[in-house]
């Protein structure tokens, strides 16, 4: 049985938030998003606390209330704070530069890669051997970083490639004569 439901999603002062059937409206600082919750799933507002429920005790319903109160509390942190990626290139002549929507990258190729950034996400190179993805959207930030990494993911002989900032990659042994 789902545990996460149980605990209520706190609402931080600056935004405002609307319920409104299976809708719910959220405002703050950084923006403002929507989410249709689950039709088995019921969602209630008292003071500046979102509390979830499912409406039978079925199993799959009790996690959906998990999942949904999730998705609500990732929606309220995003207009709130936002959410990062950070990534890094390594290897000779690795560098990326943001130009508007779009992100050029030289990754070893005979060719630049050019990749496009969705609407709602923002995309910064403080040097060239770094991407700084940020947005309200978790899903959509986590998505647009994985798209850059899978362009050049680190190989496990001298690790180049593109790489989250905290991820550690296993380093192989050279072949031996």
């Amino acid at each position: 049985m789902s545990r996460v439901a149980n605990s209520p999603v706190v609402i931080p002062g600056g935004v405002t938030v609307e319920v409104q059937g299976q809708n719910v409206a959220v405002k703050g600082p950084k923006g403002n998003s929507n989410l249709e919750v689950h039709g088995t799933v019921a969602v209630v507002m008292e003071d500046n606390h979102l509390k979830v429920s499912a409406n039978t005790a079925e199993k799959k319903t009790v996690a959906m209330a998990g999942t949904m109160r999730s998705l609500l509390n990732n929606l309220i942190t995003g207009v709130h704070e936002g959410f990062t990626k950070k990534l890094e290139l390594r290897g000779v002549g690795y560098r990326a530069q943001a130009q508007g929507n779009k992100l050029n990258l030289t990754l070893g190729f005979s060719h630049p890669v050019v990749h496009d950034i969705p609407e709602g996400i923002k995309v910064e190179t403080p040097s060239q051997t770094e991407v700084v993805v940020t947005g309200i959207d978790k899903q959509a930030v986590g998505q647009v970083a994985a798209d850059i990494r899978s362009y050049r993911p680190p190989e496990p002989y001298k690790g180049k490639g593109v790489r989250y900032v905290d991820e550690y990659v296993l380093m192989k042994e050279a072949k031996k004569k």
